[in-house]
């Protein structure tokens, strides 16, 4: 039997791509900050942004576009801009 092509998204990927900037660039600013023990608090609530971006891209990645797919870029954004009003960056 054969295996089921993965449905592609171009808009999709973009804004995969666009999360992915995103997250290097407030990670590189992160690990820019001199104070450790504030570096510390911001990379333990950047965590959680950095896991659900990685869930968003690996289940494209195996999966391609499909039901879940908004629902993770959904909970990857509001964890993102939580982070951005929560934390000056």
């Amino acid at each position: 039997m054969a295996k089921k092509r993965r449905k592609l998204n171009k808009d999709y990927e973009k804004k995969i791509y666009s999360s992915k900037k995103n997250v290097e660039l407030v990670l590189a600013k992160i690990y820019d900050i001199d104070d450790e023990d504030i570096q510390k608090e911001y990379m333990s609530a950047f965590n959680r942004v950095v896991y659900l971006f990685d869930q968003l891209k690996e289940n494209y990645e195996l999966h391609g576009f499909s039901d879940n797919s908004k629902e993770l870029l959904n909970n990857y954004e509001n964890a993102f801009n939580l982070f951005e009003s929560e934390f000056e960056i």
